[in-house]
């Protein structure tokens, strides 16, 4: 269908004048794509499909928001009483929201996992070093956006969190007084900040998607990694990409939309993980909630952050460990790059996964002295990873690679 599709006379009419059919049949069906690839490579096509149900369910609510936190009686504000009318009034409001809120964790579900394939299977190693810096900028712009929509709600573990994180801007060394203040808009969270954040949370979406772009066109210049590792460099070793992997991809997608289905119908706020049910409750700046706490996928970067007594230190530490992501591909002097053989490298990654699961568990809880604890030596397995990753090659023996498939 797509084939006859792309053959006929308008097709070639729009090609001779754009060369946009050119361009979608080399990137959409004659791609060369490796015959290893397994279902770990569909979770880029599914992190799309979430981007997308993101981007259109955001602009739907944002019809209807009011970005406002002028009282209107009962405690409430514009802003909660909006998030309310949604829920209640507008037609299938309450299922535009669910999307949204559940799609952002599933987002972050799908890219976590999305870059663990790619560590475990060396994808970051040249030549496509540039495609993992474009990867490591989307998920840092993927935590900006989600920390701007974090106060839209206007709730009581929003308006909070808002604060608390905004204050960590303050312990930049020289400008951070003025830096909590450009951010927040004024010497406290208050209706400049739901201003510009809901601004910035619109907009940040339309970004990223314009960066994703840049990062398939960056994967399709290097071309995709495989499981073994080996580059596949002869003809007999790839198959085009579609119908191989467009129908492999679809059925990812597939199974993805069922179990997001399953959390939007049945299981929105995902067990207390999804979505805050404390934070139903409307801002109120005169009564500090007992815990707060970030959203699940926040929660390991929050416990770098705290599990450092001095705020200074701690704001140091989240931003070496973002840093240390992007040096990767410099760090690991490896010329094996599937963790499949490397066998002291293989115990590293799976100790890396751990440690990050673990300090997300104890960045959801309350700070107590065995939490502390447990968090500072997941803290230490995180970036002890980066620091021992320079020398694994030096006394590693690495498994005897694969030929070229299909050669």
């Amino acid at each position: 269908m797509i084939e006859r599709m792309l053959n006929t006379r308008l097709a070639g009419w729009i090609d001779e004048r754009t060369n946009a059919v050119s361009f979608i049949r080399y990137h959409l069906i004659d791609y060369p794509t490796p015959k290893s690839l397994n279902y770990w490579w569909a979770f880029g096509s599914i992190a799309l499909v979430i981007l997308i149900i993101q981007i259109v369910t955001g602009l739907f609510l944002a019809m209807n928001y009011k970005a406002s936190t002028v009282a209107t009686g009962g405690g409430f504000t514009v802003a909660f009483d909006s998030v309310e009318r949604i829920m209640r009034d507008v037609n299938y409001g309450w299922l535009i929201r669910y999307m949204h809120a559940v799609g952002a964790s599933s987002f972050f579900f799908v890219i976590y996992l999305h870059m663990a394939r790619g560590i475990y299977y060396g994808s970051y190693k040249g030549p496509r070093e540039v495609l993992w810096l474009i990867g490591v900028a989307l998920f840092l712009i993927m935590q900006s956006t989600v920390f701007f929509g974090y106060l839209l709600p206007w709730g009581q573990l929003s308006y909070w969190g808002a604060t608390v994180i905004t204050n960590i801007f303050g312990a930049t060394p020289v400008i951070g007084p003025w830096l909590t203040e450009l951010v927040r808009g004024g010497f406290s969270v208050g209706d400049p900040t739901l201003t510009r954040f809901f601004a910035l949370h619109f907009l940040f979406p339309l970004v990223l998607f314009a960066i994703v772009i840049l990062h398939v066109l960056a994967l399709h210049k290097t071309h995709s990694n495989n499981p073994t590792g080996v580059e596949q460099k002869s003809k007999k070793s790839v198959i085009p990409f579609h119908p191989y992997y467009t129908v492999k991809d679809l059925f990812g997608i597939g199974v993805f939309l069922i179990i997001f289905a399953y959390f939007v119908f049945y299981n929105p706020t995902g067990f207390g993980y999804f979505m805050e049910t404390d934070n139903f409750s409307p801002a109120n700046p005169l009564h500090t909630p007992g815990d707060i706490s970030p959203v699940w996928y926040l929660t390991p970067w929050y416990e770098i952050l705290r599990m450092i007594p001095s705020k200074t230190g701690g704001i140091l530490a989240l931003n070496l460990a973002f840093i240390l992501l992007f040096l990767l591909p410099w760090l690991d002097r490896s010329p094996v790059r599937a963790a499949t053989y490397r066998p002291v490298f293989r115990q590293m990654v799976w100790l890396f996964f751990v440690a990050i699961l673990v300090m997300g568990y104890c960045g959801h809880h309350p700070v107590t002295p065995v939490y502390n604890l447990i968090g500072r030596i997941a803290g230490g397995v995180y970036f002890g990873f980066f620091l021992l990753l320079p020398f694994v090659h030096k006394f590693e023996n690495p498994k005897p690679l694969p030929e070229e498939e299909g050669a």
